[in-house]
């Protein structure tokens, strides 16, 4: 669980990045998990966008993605998730 001044780090550190996937009509998958899950690995830090189309919550959204890539929902603002998750082989990020 992060504390309010990792998320306020986390925030800040995700500002400048751009959303890596999509989600759309069809929702999340586990196929759309298991990618998420490994672009975490590799970046500790990524943006989600949820598209107009997605017929799911975007709250839903984030915490299905959250839950099934084990990794901890930063922020929703917007259309835009933030997830985060500790590397095991490629950490860069060190949390206050």
């Amino acid at each position: 669980m992060l504390t309010g001044k990792q998320k306020r780090f986390l925030r800040s550190k995700a500002h400048h990045l751009d959303p890596i996937f999509q989600v759309g009509k069809g929702g999340v998958n586990e196929n759309m998990v298991r990618q998420i899950g490994d672009a975490l690995e590799a970046r500790e830090l990524l943006k989600v966008s949820v598209l107009q189309n997605c017929e799911d919550d975007k709250t839903d959204v984030a915490h299905q993605l959250a839950e099934g890539a084990d990794a901890e929902l930063v922020q929703i603002i917007g259309n835009t998730i933030v997830l985060y998750k500790e590397s095991k082989e490629n950490k860069q990020i060190v949390l206050p």
